[in-house]
């Protein structure tokens, strides 16, 4: 067999895998449920332009920290907002900085992953030194660090979410890369001559997909904790701008008079984030190489 039908064997065993990492994902019944779950939070932030609801900035001071009703199905605010109209709006927020987190995530981290994973030497040890000092940092404390730093905005809160979640796809990568680049059809490839970046990017690359797939799901579900956590304490979503964090914040302050300020923002987040946690892991039991 020559080096080249032996690098490119593995473009077929991915699609094969993939087909049965669909099958398996189908007959996963939580993982479905997760999926239904994430599926509905984003149609409603998609669709809140064109739904008929009231705008979530406009104020009624007549109907301050209104129970649930007809007229408002969801209660009312501390200055007579509509609720489920700041929690439609507000899934906007917090879908956009758990996704736009987690892609910068991927983006700067999956990269150094490679180059560390893949040269060696004293490239991987000076990305595995910042990695691991990035590392030591809480992720939540060093989101809450950079935020601060950057000011308190959204657009200021993803990249701060980002940059913290970016070490563990160097991690994960590294670990991956360093597994598959002693395969026979990495070997191959590079015997055939193709260069670094090819090798990396047609046969390396495609192999560690799966892992931080999975990953980047789960940590989706952790970003929109962080962005909530963040507009709680001010550094995310600006208000009069709609954000769960932010109902929160304000909800804390009527517990007693208007529990429902709370209800609705907490059980979305819940919600949310148990649907990306059931989808990544139903996700990792399919995409693993090794179930059956």
């Amino acid at each position: 067999m020559s080096a080249a039908t032996t690098a490119a064997e593995p473009a077929e065993d991915i699609i094969q895998h993939e087909s049965r990492a669909w099958k398996k994902l189908k007959t996963n019944k939580s993982a479905l449920f997760g999926f239904v779950i994430v599926i509905f939070f984003i149609v409603i932030a998609i669709a809140a332009p064109i739904l008929p609801i009231p705008d979530p900035a406009a104020t009624d001071w007549g109907a301050v920290r209104k129970p649930p009703s007809a007229a408002h199905w969801l209660g009312t605010d501390e200055i007579g907002r509509d609720i489920l109209s700041r929690m439609i709006w507000g899934a906007q927020a917090s879908l956009l900085a758990g996704v736009v987190s987690v892609f910068i995530a991927v983006l700067i981290g999956v990269p150094f992953g490679l180059l560390s994973g893949y040269f060696g030497g004293w490239t991987d040890q000076a990305i595995s030194r910042v990695t691991d000092a990035l590392l030591a940092t809480p992720f939540l404390i060093l989101a809450i660090a950079l935020a601060a730093f950057l000011g308190p905005s959204l657009t200021n809160a993803m990249l701060a979410i980002g940059l913290s979640a970016m070490p563990i796809f160097v991690r994960l990568t590294r670990g991956q890369v360093l597994a598959v680049k002693t395969e026979d059809y990495v070997e191959g490839a590079r015997a055939v001559g193709l260069t670094h970046v090819a090798i990396m990017a047609r046969y390396i690359l495609p192999n560690v997909f799966a892992p931080v797939l999975v990953q980047a799901t789960l940590t989706v579900a952790t970003a929109i904790i962080a962005e909530a956590s963040l507009s709680f304490l001010g550094l995310g979503q600006q208000p009069p701008a709609p954000s769960w964090g932010s109902m929160l914040n304000v909800a804390k302050n009527f517990m007693e008079q208007a529990p429902w300020m709370a209800w609705w923002p907490g059980a979305a987040i819940f919600l949310v984030v148990l649907g990306f946690n059931l989808l990544g892991d139903g996700l990792r039991d399919a995409l693993d190489p090794h179930e059956s």
